[in-house]
């Protein structure tokens, strides 16, 4: 028999604490959210979440419909980042994301010009994540606290107003035969890099 996720029904008597879902107390929270959630409204998670997220944002260009995008955006949700932002097509695959968009901010942005402004206005430097001639090694630099890592598609990378868009460069070690690493896998590794520099371990 497969092991079921999460918790069942309430036992005991029921919290009075408004953030706690009478549905999710009478019929058991199967979410994939951590304990500190279990039971918690939808809207009560978000609304914590949101008084915590970490200073940095993720984009992730989409101009070929990437599978990376569902990855990216669960990545996000686990590290924290202020917001996803997709740049290029609104449809994405959220297979991937796990259902983490619900609790994640994500924005579109039709063109890179688009969200070069949006960046301009908050005031947030775009730092493209690619093994591209002239990139620092990320192993070497601390990434700024209030930024924007941006993602090209898979196999291509960043495009070539993507490129021209960047405030800064970051590549990431490679010692194999690959030219490059899957566009999740990289965001993953950048978002640590974040964490590493800027975030104090979670409670």
């Amino acid at each position: 028999m497969e092991e079921q996720v999460g918790v069942g029904p309430w036992e005991g008597p029921w919290p009075t604490d408004p953030r706690f879902d009478p549905e999710l107390l009478a019929g058991g929270d199967r979410r994939n959210v951590v304990d500190r959630y279990r039971y918690w409204r939808h809207d009560a998670v978000v609304a914590d979440l949101d008084g915590r997220r970490h200073d940095f944002h993720v984009a992730i260009e989409n101009w070929q419909h990437d599978f990376n995008i569902g990855t990216v955006v669960r990545t996000a949700n686990a590290f924290l980042a202020r917001a996803v932002h997709i740049v290029g097509r609104r449809r994405w695959n959220r297979r991937g994301a796990m259902v983490t968009d619900r609790y994640q901010h994500v924005r579109h942005h039709e063109t890179i010009e688009a969200f070069v402004a949006w960046a301009a206005a908050e005031g947030l430097p775009v730092l493209g994540i690619d093994n591209l001639p002239g990139s620092k090694p990320l192993e070497r630099h601390a990434l700024p606290r209030r930024c924007v890592l941006l993602f090209g598609q898979e196999g291509p990378g960043l495009s070539g107003p993507a490129r021209a868009a960047c405030t800064e460069l970051y590549s990431i070690a490679q010692y194999g035969s690959t030219r490059s690493i899957n566009a999740g896998v990289a965001s993953g590794i950048a978002m640590h890099a974040w964490i590493q520099a800027h975030a104090d371990p979670p409670e």
